[in-house]
């Protein structure tokens, strides 16, 4: 038995790697380092196939660089991993860990498939080992701050925009950013999707760089998506309506702003039967409460990682399952087939040569 299958104090600090020494795996080697500094983890070793990208990341940290997994596996002895390598990658680096009693999280997408995230999924399971799924935003304390607040959602806006940047051309914008917000909404929600309709464009790319969906589930709530990796500005908000209450989001400021209606009787008693002119805006504000929940700031990769080593130490279910980081995946993917379906319904794939 390893050591990580055992339960471990609350400050026994966990053996982590991480795979991948790109933009996201420096992050995660960084606060690794930090938590080791805290005595929550011993940050053991770093891969990359480019063994020079890999030292470059490892050096500042003083841990050692590998450019091969079975390497990393032999001599850093991990005992959890982040794998933060191409999409692409994801299932054979998982395996290659899982299969060496090694647990593992995985940066979003899961996957690049869903039968490749199915087997994911079956291989924690037939090894026992913690896995979790990396959706970042899960983990903003503005996020956490509007799950206790969810009655019934009903109508959904979200925009995620970002400057263009060569990072993640390897996948579309749905995949890369609006991934993110299908995930919340998806816990938001929880209910089954109805319909999706969707247009997406590649502008800078040969992938889809910007895109709007219309998603509306079971339950009768709608959610409009807007992801772009070509916009002027970087944006980072949500917002939703539920029964006489508005909520707004922003995930870049960790603030949650929420508007609800004190009495849906002294409203209607108010605008029924009176002339305009005698409804002000003193007498309707008077009507709406506003409210900023208590958010508790935190580095969401921070929060993120401690909760997968806090599910390592303790043998506990995440919070971020690979279960659901398969849900948000199959969305992602549906939203991408609605896509296509409009290009080709429209003609717009001729006009680049490529497929949406």
């Amino acid at each position: 038995m390893r050591c990580s299958d055992r339960l471990l104090s609350d400050h026994t600090p966990i053996r982590v790697a991480v795979a991948g020494a790109g933009a996201f795996g420096r992050n995660h080697a960084r606060v690794y380092h930090e938590l080791q500094q805290q005595g929550e983890a011993v940050l053991a070793g770093i891969l990359d196939l480019d063994a020079d990208r890999a030292q470059r990341v490892a050096q500042p940290f003083g841990v050692a660089a590998y450019s091969s997994l079975e390497e990393l596996i032999e001599r850093a002895h991990p005992q959890a991993v982040s794998v933060a390598v191409p999409t692409s990658s994801h299932l054979e680096v998982a395996r290659t860990l899982m299969e060496a009693g090694v647990d593992v999280l995985i940066e979003k997408p899961l996957a690049a498939s869903l039968p490749q995230a199915d087997e994911l999924i079956q291989l924690a399971q037939r090894h026992q080992r913690i896995a979790q799924t990396g959706h970042l935003e899960r983990f903003n304390p503005a996020v956490r701050a509007t799950l206790p607040l969810i009655t019934q959602p009903m109508f959904f806006e979200v925009h995620r925009l970002s400057v263009f940047t060569p990072r993640a051309l390897d996948v579309d914008v749905v995949l890369d950013l609006m991934i993110h917000d299908l995930d919340v909404v998806l816990a938001f929600v929880n209910s089954p999707v109805k319909e999706i309709r969707a247009v997406g464009l590649p502008i800078l790319s040969n992938k889809v760089d910007i895109a709007n969906v219309r998603i509306e589930f079971a339950s009768g709530c709608v959610a409009n998506f807007t992801a772009s990796r070509v916009s002027t500005e970087r944006v980072r908000k949500l917002r939703f309506f539920q029964p006489r209450q508005y909520i707004s989001l922003d995930y870049t400021r960790q603030d949650v702003l929420v508007f609800t209606v004190d009495s849906a009787g002294a409203a209607m008693e108010l605008l029924s039967g009176k002339p305009a002119q005698t409804v002000t805006l003193e007498k309707l504000g008077a009507l709406i409460k506003p409210l900023r929940p208590p958010v508790q700031a935190e580095e969401p990769l921070r929060a993120e990682l401690r909760s997968f080593l806090q599910a390592v130490r303790e043998r506990s279910r995440p919070q971020v399952p690979l279960e659901e980081g398969r849900r948000a995946l199959g969305l992602a993917l549906d939203v991408l087939a609605a896509i296509d379906v409009h290009a080709r319904r429209v003609g717009v794939e001729a006009l680049w040569g490529g497929k949406a």
